[in-house]
């Protein structure tokens, strides 16, 4: 199956394969069930508009829409901002794009996530790559390949001007949610103008049965953009500029919230197909200022809480070339670089002797810089057989200046040694990351599909990871994207992690367009150097009692993960006077180990199974959904991760679509069912509020009837 122009553009930011005017690739594309293509895809699963449209009432996160794909969790943040988990290997580990361009986390919390800047009602398409993915894909990662794209320029035909849009609105009832958004385009032949905002507010949610109100779960965040594009003979040429602004968003597993988020972001991209062969580069800029404090539910700002400021600036390119250079043969040839700069201090608070007289400096003048190159070969070799091969190298370069510490009295006296201890050691370093992949797919009969891929990936530590230096109870709890109410201490030595991936994906399919089909994609991922951590003592408070959490420090260890993803689709029944049903079925298994304390790793979900069915009769839709989640039992020792039971829910959805219009009607969790997020840590919301007597893992959320409203123009 040929790779579509939009599948590549969404992937790789580039042009259709030079192939592609041969019907070759090596990575078709297909919706996230299998229902949009005869034959569905090994490598990619593409969540589309329509799957969007079908649920964004439901949430104003949009890593929440991937959960329909096999393999992929989330681990709980706020409500805009859960964190992407793909067969065990967590955000900070993937290559997440937006637009075809990195986005960057501005927290030692991981609050900002990429996906955060993005918005359900505007998202136009999303893929993901579960398994082996192509080196030109990104460097710097050993996970999936997750790629959001908005909605590609529409230009009008020739001689006449375009005027489209669509606005859209939804209310959810149990955390009192509702947002809006709205695009318009307007567009000639040549130029073509969009602009698209969006704005989402909710408050704290109540957990199912009878576990209450969930503390730090509310949010609000509003975002803007204009896209501006041409077409002509110097090929397409797009510019693309937006704000994106979160007053506040609570996170229920920290403790902290994000009392302001404010980005600024501008987006160039050309593309041409010449004679030769087709040219593609991309360049952004990133400019986020990031605060958090504690919100009212964990006791307000009015004795100046405990600020903390954090300020990125990120800059770097894509380059692509594509050059035919046989009959058989295609060459794939790139770089891109990517400049981080990131200061993150915390300003003293008038009148406490813990936090003063001087401003903590986390990490002051902090660079991240990669630089990397790329070749890939593409090559046909029968016309059921193709093969993708490359190699890349990055380069990264890490550095960081002197760290102060609040004080140097009694109270501070574990961040004044830690503080003497970093100063005298050197903070740059460098590291030369190799990585490469192979991926073949071979289709012995119509309607039978095998990939097989094999790759070594590396990611080199992010900042926080090597330069969070604090000692103390109260800094080193500041540090962490894990939700486990732990503290972390920053490795200055820490070495790249390098993993070895080996992915096999068996498709059968028949029945054309609206058939059935089966695919069974099992993994195996080891890790050298797998950035972990290990336990320095436990946690006191200021009277030196212990807390009953944990102070850690990254370390490097070995590790592996496996599992299988098996999922499917069939029609009940096809068209005719009863209209179209279909079921789908999918199962996620996984397990992953630290081979270095032979101990379970930290989140990593249990057993999942998702049963739908889905039909439609005209405009009207309806489906019920099903997922079972087993108990959660193989917990990482080291974190205290909570075990959770087993749980199973059942979704209804149903709309009408009557011309440009959609009315949407569903309602989650139907029987309120009382349940713990098997990767959402510990609710410290809730923990603070209660005068540290009530620790629970975080509550899923209860019964909620949701509505949205759209119109097309």
């Amino acid at each position: 199956m040929m790779i579509s122009r939009f599948a590549a553009l969404l992937l790789a930011g580039v042009s259709t394969p030079v192939f592609a005017q041969q019907a070759t690739t090596a990575l078709p594309d297909v919706d996230v069930n299998g229902a949009g293509a005869s034959n569905p895809s090994q490598a990619t699963q593409l969540v589309e508009r329509a799957a969007i449209r079908a649920r964004q009432a439901n949430t104003s996160d949009t890593a929440d829409l991937l959960t329909q794909v096999p393999s992929v969790s989330l681990n709980t943040g706020g409500g805009i901002s859960s964190m992407l988990s793909v067969r065990g290997l967590s955000e900070q580990r993937l290559a997440i794009t937006v637009d075809g361009h990195p986005v960057d986390s501005a927290c030692p919390n991981d609050m900002n996530t990429p996906l955060s800047y993005t918005d359900p009602q505007t998202v136009d398409a999303i893929a993901v790559i579960t398994g082996v993915s192509p080196v030109s894909m990104g460097g710097d990662s050993i996970g999936a390949v997750i790629a959001v794209t908005s909605q590609p320029p529409r230009f009008a035909r020739a001689g006449k001007l375009l005027t489209t849009g669509e606005v859209s609105t939804y209310y959810r009832s149990n955390d009192g949610a509702a947002g809006v958004a709205a695009s318009l385009t307007v567009s000639s032949a040549s130029l073509s103008a969009t602009y698209s905002g969006s704005f989402a507010s909710a408050g704290r949610y109540s957990g199912g049965g009878n576990l209450g109100l969930v503390r730090s779960t509310e949010y609000r965040k509003t975002d803007h953009t204009l896209a501006l594009a041409y077409q002509g003979n110097i090929g397409l040429i797009e510019l693309k500029g937006g704000y994106h602004y979160a007053p506040y968003e609570g996170f229920p597993n920290q403790y902290m919230d994000m009392t302001s988020n404010k980005d600024w972001f501008i987006n160039g991209h050309w593309h041409d197909e010449l004679d030769w062969g087709t040219l593609d580069v991309k360049a952004n800029y990133q400019a986020v200022d990031h605060e958090m404090n504690f919100l009212a539910d964990k006791g307000g700002t009015a004795s100046g809480g405990m600020p903390m400021n954090t300020k990125v600036r990120s800059a770097g390119y894509t380059l692509r070339l594509d050059l035919p250079v046989a009959k058989v043969h295609a060459l794939h040839l790139g770089s891109d670089y990517h400049a981080q700069s990131l200061n993150d201090w915390w300003p003293p608070v008038a009148g406490s002797m813990m936090m003063g007289p001087n401003t903590y400096l986390n990490i002051a003048d902090g660079r991240r810089d990669r630089l990397g190159w790329f070749a890939e070969v593409e090559s046909r070799w029968a016309e059921n057989f193709t093969t993708l091969a490359g190699a890349r190298f990055d380069r990264v370069i890490t550095n960081a200046g002197q760290a102060q510490p609040y004080g140097t009295g009694m109270m501070n006296m574990a961040d004044a040694m830690a503080a003497m201890a970093y100063n005298a050691i050197p903070h740059r370093r460098a590291d030369s990351n190799w990585s490469a992949s192979v991926l073949a797919t071979w289709t012995p009969v119509p309607g039978v599909a095998a990939e097989l891929g094999y790759a070594h990936k590396v990611r080199s530590p992010n900042l926080y990871e090597r330069y969070s230096w604090g000692r103390g109870t109260m800094s080193t709890s500041m540090i962490g994207w894990y939700g486990d109410g732990n503290g972390y201490v920053g490795n200055v030595d820490l070495r790249p992690e390098r993993a070895d991936t080996v992915s096999l994906a068996i498709t059968a399919s028949g029945g054309g367009k609206g058939g059935w089909f089966l695919k069974a994609a099992p993994y195996y991922t080891h890790v050298d150097d797998y950035i972990d951590a290990r336990v320095l003592k436990a946690q006191t408070n200021m009277m030196g009692m212990p807390t009953g959490f944990n102070q850690l420090q990254f370390a490097n260890v070995q590790a592996q993960f496996y599992g299988i993803d098996l999922s499917g689709a069939a029609p009940v029944w096809n068209g005719g006077r009863w209209g179209t049903t279909r079921v789908t079925a999918s199962l996620a298994w996984l397990h992953g180990q630290n081979l270095t304390a032979n101990t379970p790793l930290y989140h990593q979900m249990p057993l999942d199974t998702k049963l739908g069915l889905a039909h439609t009769l005209g405009g009207f839709e309806a489906g019920a959904e099903m997922e079972a989640v087993s108990a959660k039992i193989r917990v990482d020792p080291a974190r205290k991760e909570p075990v959770t039971s087993a749980y199973a829910l059942v979704n209804l959805r149903g709309a009408y679509n009557w011309k440009a219009y959609r009315l949407s009607l569903d309602v989650t969790n139907l029987l309120d069912k009382a349940y713990a997020l098997p990767l959402g840590g510990m609710s410290l919301g809730d923990y603070k509020a209660s005068g540290s007597t009530l620790l629970r893992p975080v509550p899923g959320r209860g019964r909620s009837i949701n509505v949205g409203l759209s119109a097309r123009f």
